[in-house]
């Protein structure tokens, strides 16, 4: 256990025993050995990697607060083409290191990330559950949504090189493919004239759920902020209607649906 710091009600014995000999201390300090159990290289690397992740989500959450969401997907813009350098410098010697993957072993870590995405978006709806009940992990959901759709689509965006003249439901259709959720979930998309529908085939979370003979989770308050967020990054003229959603009543085998269309 570590020792707690002088109270500033302390007795004035114990007051003197901590401060009368500042070089003894020190020495002793130098002198300890390091401390058996101290965790090993590997711990420190993923809990690094832990910190790290948690440092830049609060930076665009605050960027977010003090200068709106447009301003800070501005700056997002700038500090995260810089950090990607900063990453490649220093752990991957300049170059890209997954450039020289095979493409089955790229489909597959794609596949692994989203589905780590999908995991942490999962475990942290259940931990703050724990803490504030359904209705403020479901007001976290939604307004972790609200920043994180435009987020994606307008990296997406960059991504894929889309220009600012492109056609907005070709743009979108293509943003859509490359989603975590896409990857996770099966999707299917039809165009109609002036529109786009996606409909979700296949929900992990939901079908988990029908598994387990629960009901489906309301998610349709999320699904609006999702999908409307991330269709006006892509493009701020398109509209976005939600067709079908939990807490709709879904025949079996059916999820939410969506589509979008123009001004």
């Amino acid at each position: 256990m570590f020792d707690e710091a002088p109270s500033a009600h302390a007795a004035p014995e114990a007051a003197e025993q901590r401060t009368e000999s500042p070089s003894a201390s020190l020495h002793q300090l130098e002198a300890a050995p390091p401390v058996d159990a101290a965790p090993g290289a590997p711990a420190r690397i993923l809990e690094s990697i832990r910190l790290i992740a948690a440092h830049y989500g609060l930076w665009f959450a605050e960027a977010v607060h003090q200068f709106g969401l447009e301003g800070a997907l501005q700056a997002e813009r700038a500090a995260g083409d810089a950090a990607v350098g900063l990453a490649l410098s220093r752990l991957g010697g300049g170059a890209n290191p997954f450039e020289g993957w095979a493409p089955e072993s790229l489909h597959q870590m794609e596949e692994s990330l989203s589905k780590f995405w999908l995991g942490m978006d999962g475990v942290w709806f259940q931990a703050v559950e724990g803490l504030a009940g359904m209705d403020g992990a479901k007001r976290v959901n939604d307004t972790c949504w609200a920043r994180f759709a435009p987020l994606e689509a307008v990296r997406i965006k960059s991504l894929l090189g889309i220009p600012p003249g492109a056609d907005p439901l070709d743009a979108l259709e293509a943003c859509l493919r490359q989603r975590f959720n896409s990857r996770v979930n099966s999707v299917l998309m039809e165009r109609e004239p002036g529109a786009l529908v996606l409909r979700v085939t296949s929900c992990r979370v939901q079908a988990a759920r029908r598994r387990k003979h629960l009901p489906d989770y309301p998610c349709r308050s999320a699904g609006v902020t999702e999908y409307e967020g991330f269709a006006r990054a892509v493009d701020p003229r398109i509209r976005t209607r939600c067709l079908a959603c939990p807490p709709d009543p879904l025949p079996e085998g059916e999820y939410c649906s969506w589509r979008f269309s123009l001004d």
